[in-house]
């Protein structure tokens, strides 16, 4: 099976497997719901850009999108048949905190082939607020036509001071893909990755209050 959309020396079907099974691992665990899933664009070069405040998100976004979708994730996830297995189905290991342009460079290419990346532009330390954002994300749309995507989640957490959660409800909320132009220079990324970060935080703040008005109608 071709491997169009991925990263070279991955395995397309692996790669469909990987998202069959995402899309049933959690099921399990969470009461999960999707909303606007329609927007995805199911063509073109996109740029996913989500929250995230556990390990959750990337694998639950990535077995829920409709397309094939490249990640950003963190280098100690490749270790052992776990690291076979990330990068034969196309992901992308990132060291923190450390200044590395090559997996940038390689979801770049991705990009320019048509392709979909995700990234969390808080980085791998995020609390799903997106308070902060880092320019990785920017970078990657620079000379780029892609189409950004924001994508919220919520639930994947236990609350400060509550106990075990039977079946939490998590919900997924996905915005309205959009252009955006980063200018030239570091001013161009701060700005542009300002906007991402605006756009995202303003997602994430709908999404929260969907779920407040949905608990306050229970009561």
């Amino acid at each position: 099976m071709s491997s169009a959309g991925l990263p070279e020396g991955a395995s397309g079907w692996l790669h469909d497997a990987g998202r069959a099974i995402g899309r049933v691992c959690f099921r399990p665990a969470f009461r999960i719901h999707v909303d606007g899933l329609e927007r995805v664009p199911r063509s073109g070069p996109v740029l996913l850009v989500a929250n995230h405040s556990s390990m959750v998100e990337p694998q639950l976004i990535f077995g829920m999108l409709p397309r094939r979708s490249v990640f950003l994730v963190k280098e100690e996830m490749f270790t052992g048949a776990m690291g076979w297995f990330l990068r034969r189905i196309g992901q992308v290991p990132v060291r923190r905190g450390a200044p590395d342009r090559t997996p940038l460079t390689t979801l770049a290419k991705i990009l320019r082939e048509g392709g979909l990346v995700g990234v969390f532009p808080e980085g791998t330390r995020g609390d799903g607020d997106v308070a902060t954002a880092e320019r990785g994300a920017a970078f990657l749309l620079r000379g780029s036509d892609a189409l950004v995507l924001p994508v919220a989640v919520r639930g994947t957490r236990r609350p400060a001071g509550s106990g075990r959660r039977f079946r939490p409800r998590v919900d997924v909320l996905i915005g309205e893909p959009f252009p955006l132009e980063v200018g030239k220079g570091r001013a161009g990324l701060a700005e542009a990755t300002e906007k991402l970060r605006a756009e995202l935080a303003a997602l994430v703040r709908a999404l929260d209050e969907r779920r407040a008005r949905m608990e306050k109608a229970k009561l």
